[in-house]
């Protein structure tokens, strides 16, 4: 007796498999693009950092990044460091920097940092770091000082005691004196909770 073959209807299977791809896809966070990126510690705290109103400050070989979340945010702390440097951006400028994402210039090669072509602006070799180390050249100190003033006069009256957060993300190889040096620049304003960014500890830890 001759056997009949044995035919199985994938049509459901693959709907589903389009579903959960549909579903990942569209739920899932894109990285983004960072101009140093860190090999964070190791922690087992797992707590969700916002990502609104946060200011970023990436520590890494005794330089410092840092990235500012909003597209609004960004114009305005630029144009408030623009006017404490006496430099004067224009709108493309100020455009140009709202898409980038963080950052480690001096202030005063921003304009040639923006000049070039987007797919250039992030290149590790022009991002040196932000000044902090002298006394007289604080930019990070301005950077955190504009962007808290920022966020203050834009949050409502009744939100006014959430504004805006920092967090710091530090190279689990790099040495503690640079951290504390920025940690001394935040609490010199007041800024005494920032959150610190790790990775979750593994099992073979």
């Amino acid at each position: 007796m001759k056997k009949s073959s044995i035919r199985i209807d994938m049509t459901a299977m693959c709907d589903v498999s389009f579903l959960l791809l549909t579903f990942f896809v569209l739920t899932s966070t894109a990285k983004t693009p960072e101009v140093y990126p860190v090999d964070l510690p190791a922690s087992t705290k797992e707590t969700k950092i916002p990502t609104d109103d946060i200011l970023t400050i990436t520590v890494g070989q005794e330089n410092v990044f840092v990235g500012l979340s909003g597209r609004d945010d960004k114009i305005d702390v630029l144009k408030r460091m623009g006017q404490e440097y006496n430099i004067q951006f224009t709108e493309e400028e100020l455009n140009a920097f709202a898409g980038m994402e963080n950052f480690g210039v001096d202030i005063r090669e921003m304009k040639s940092l923006l000049a070039k072509p987007a797919s250039e602006r992030m290149s590790k070799d022009l991002h040196k770091g932000i000044p902090y180390k002298d006394s007289l050249n604080n930019q990070l100190s301005s950077w955190v000082r504009n962007a808290r003033e920022s966020s203050y006069i834009r949050k409502s009256t009744e939100d006014k005691k959430n504004f805006l957060k920092v967090a710091i993300k530090g190279d689990a190889n790099e040495q503690f004196g640079t951290v504390k040096k920025v940690i001394d620049i935040l609490q010199e304003q007041r800024q005494n909770r920032f959150y610190l960014v790790t990775g979750l500890r593994t099992d073979d830890f």
